[in-house]
C-alpha cells in the first residue's frame, strides 16, 4: 500500500505517486467530508483504497476510523481487428474472427452481415465470447460485408470484412 493524500494540521499533502496530478480532496477538509476525487482515471487506478481518520482528542478508540473501498475502472473495448481464416471457395468452410485488445469487463462480440441483405447469426455458428463466426459450405450468396461489434457495458467498437466467395 502507498499513501496518496494526507491532511495534517491544516495542510494537504499529495504524495509522489502516479496519482499525484489527478487526485485531491473533493471538499475543503474543514467541512469534515474527506471524499477524494481521481480525475482522468486509468485502468491502473483499479485497486483497494483505504481511508484512515485519526482524531487527536478521540479517546473512545472504537476502531471505526477506517473505511475500505474497492475501485474497478471500466474500459470500453478497443477497436477490434477482423480476420478471415480459410479459403473462401464455394463448398468450403471459413471462420471470421474478431478480437479486441482492451476492454473491462471483457467485451462480447456480435457478427452480422450488412450487405447485400442484413443477416444476424446465432450459436453454434457464432461464439460471442470468442468472437468467431463459422460459415460452412460456402455459396455465392454468402458473399458480402460482415461487421463485428465488440461491446461491454461502457462502450462498443467495430471492425468489418468483405467476404468474396
Amino acid at each position: 500500500p502507498a499513501q496518496i493524500l494526507t491532511y495534517l494540521d491544516g495542510v494537504v499533502k499529495v504524495e509522489e505517486t502516479p496519482l499525484k496530478p489527478r487526485v485531491a480532496f473533493l471538499y475543503p477538509v474543514v467541512n469534515h467530508n474527506v471524499s477524494v476525487v481521481i480525475n482522468a482515471t486509468h485502468e491502473s487506478d483499479t485497486g483497494q483504497y483505504i481511508c484512515t481518520v485519526n482524531v487527536v482528542d478521540d479517546a473512545t478508540g472504537t476502531g471505526k476510523n477506517v473505511a475500505v473501498i474497492n475501485l474497478t475502472v471500466l474500459v470500453p473495448p478497443a477497436t477490434p481487428t477482423c480476420h478471415l481464416h480459410g479459403d473462401p471457395a464455394v463448398g468450403t468452410n471459413v471462420t471470421l474472427s474478431c478480437g479486441s485488445a482492451k476492454g473491462k469487463p471483457p467485451p462480447m462480440f456480435q457478427w452480422q452481415r450488412t450487405s447485400p441483405t442484413l443477416q444476424v447469426f446465432f450459436p453454434p455458428a457464432q461464439d460471442r465470447a470468442r468472437g468467431t463466426l463459422k460459415l460452412t459450405n460456402l455459396s455465392l450468396d454468402m458473399a458480402g460485408h460482415y461487421v463485428c461489434v465488440a461491446e461491454n457495458r461502457v462502450g462498443s467498437a467495430e471492425c468489418s470484412i468483405v467476404l468474396e466467395v
